[in-house]
């Protein structure tokens, strides 16, 4: 089993292994039509992400694609998906894009569009039939789990021994939108029935059997859509593993204003029905956000906890993704962090298209999120001091020595932390347009030495509260790091400690510091 990609704790911190090593997915996600053309992949998306330090490429596979004719599997595009990487000295991750995208069934193949009867819509509590097919229609979660799972045993097949494709994201953004629940006569049958036991695990229901009104309240429709939507993903998860166990996942739209099921995609795992979830799609190792909002890492502190691993497979784009990026992986050992659209970083900004205010109000997305100034820039230089940083970051996480800031939002002005001898002031410098946001990690070597990494901010050293000293500095260079080895090029003198300055683009100062 441990040539097959695993997550494994290591000092208590998920972690993914591949070939045996701790691997750190810096990805990009692709646009979402970028795949169907393996042309277009090797002209338009692969040489605009060269030189942006990326290992990995996160990738749509479509059920339409593979499986056109019932029963009749064509993997030509995925082989070729592999090939690419391969010769890119990529991995992949794959998005299965089988019963759901986005709330609705626009990637099942003509012949489940076709058959309404057998493969039946969700229905509004007008008799609207929406283009989402019932996560208990048991027709159409076979089929996509029979999909699945031939999918699965051909990756196993061609790529086990190269682990190129290194996790797997099970459909996209699941739930409904436009409804709370599904009212359907089937649905309505269900919602009827009493709870399944296993939910009575769930502390809010303090254990008392009922029907969902009785025991869920007025959350009852969201949660049972949850259950039935976490029950399919479930099936077509554990169907594709018994193939081929790499670690799967599934992603979120998020809960967002205004706050009702069905504003957001109902039933979905946002971070309210993860107890749900987990209970009832446990092949899945963990719920991921999809970021488009301004308060990115609020959202990356509530789904990064214990028993749900950080990992963002899409994200904002614009030049505050760097700093999210570098706080996603430091302070949430995040496994995968992917801006979505990520070859349009490789494009002048003039020639990238952007969703229409429409599109952006209807998707609640932040507006700023498409300015992709400086964005290419700051991200690729985060990604490359991360992997040089990555042997330092692994003997330090999860201890006091290592600490990471970020600036939140425009009211956030800096950070304070506490070290044995010293504490450290982190001032941060306003957002500027096309610049990243302030952000960084401090790294305690030992008693009086350093290692500051970061941008868009200045440091100050302090002594312990209550001593009657001074802090000054011994040496402070500035350089790179090679391999988690700190390589100076540059002395600063005495003239220059008063600009301890990180500008937009990353930096690293390692200092030595004496009191007296």
């Amino acid at each position: 089993m441990s040539g097959i990609p695993e997550i494994r704790t290591d000092r208590g911190i998920p972690t993914l292994y591949v070939k045996d090593v701790p691997f750190f997915a810096l990805s990009g996600e692709v646009h979402n039509s970028s795949a169907e053309s393996l042309s277009y992949m090797e002209k338009k998306v692969w040489p605009r992400i060269a030189g942006m330090n990326l290992n990995t490429l996160v990738v749509p596979l479509y059920w339409n694609r593979i499986e056109a004719q019932e029963g009749i599997f064509d993997f030509t595009l995925l082989d070729g998906l592999i090939c690419q990487a391969r010769e890119q000295k990529k991995h992949l991750v794959f998005l299965w894009f089988g019963l759901w995208k986005n709330a609705e069934s626009t990637y099942v193949p003509d012949w489940i569009k076709q058959n309404c009867e057998t493969y039946f819509r969700v229905e509004t509590v007008y008799g609207e039939k929406l283009n989402t097919i019932w996560p208990l229609c048991e027709a159409a979660v076979g089929k996509d789990a029979n999909a699945f799972a031939h999918v699965m045993k051909h990756i196993r097949a061609i790529d086990e021994e190269f682990s190129t494709v290194i996790m797997m994201q099970v459909e996209n953004e699941t739930g409904l939108l436009g409804t709370p629940c599904d009212y359907c006569a089937k649905a309505r049958e269900e919602f009827v029935r009493p709870v399944p036991e296993i939910l009575l695990e769930l502390p809010a229901t303090q254990k008392r059997p009922g029907t969902w009104k009785e025991v869920f309240g007025e959350d009852a429709e969201e949660v049972f859509m949850a259950c039935h939507m976490a029950g399919a993903v479930e099936k077509i998860t554990a169907a594709g593993r018994s193939e081929y166990p790499l670690p799967c996942f599934t992603n979120a739209w998020l809960y967002q204003f205004p706050w009702y099921a069905g504003s957001y995609p109902s039933g979905g795992p946002v971070r309210k029905m993860h107890q749900v979830w987990k209970l009832a799609a446990p092949s899945l190792f963990t719920l991921a956000p999809d970021i488009y909002v301004p308060y990115a890492a609020k959202v990356m502190d509530e789904y990064g906890y214990e028993g749900n691993p950080l990992l963002v497979p899409e994200i904002r784009k614009d030049a505050v993704t760097a700093s999210y990026a570098l706080y996603a992986l430091v302070k949430h050992n995040a496994l995968c962090y992917s801006p979505f659209g990520i070859e349009d970083l490789g494009e002048d900004t003039e020639n990238v298209s952007t969703p229409t205010e429409e599109m952006i109000k209807a998707l609640k997305m932040d507006p700023l999120s498409f300015d992709l100034t400086g964005s290419r820039q700051a991200l690729s230089a985060v990604y490359g001091l991360f992997e040089q940083m990555k042997p330092l970051y692994l003997q330090m996480r999860g201890t006091d020595h290592m600490q990471c800031w970020l600036q939140r939002d425009e009211n956030d002005q800096g950070a304070f932390f506490r070290f044995k001898e010293y504490d450290l002031e982190v001032d941060y410098f306003p957002k500027t347009a096309g610049c990243p946001a302030a952000a960084g990690v401090v790294y305690e070597l030992g008693k009086n030495r350093f290692l500051l990494i970061g941008m868009m901010s200045k440091f100050i050293f302090h002594p312990k509260a209550g001593r009657k000293k001074k802090v000054s500095f011994l040496k402070m260079e500035k350089g790179q790091l090679r391999n988690g080895i700190f390589m100076p090029e540059l002395e600063m003198n005495g003239d220059e400690y008063m600009a301890m300055l990180m500008m937009e683009q990353p930096v690293c100062y390692q200092v030595e510091l004496f009191q007296y």
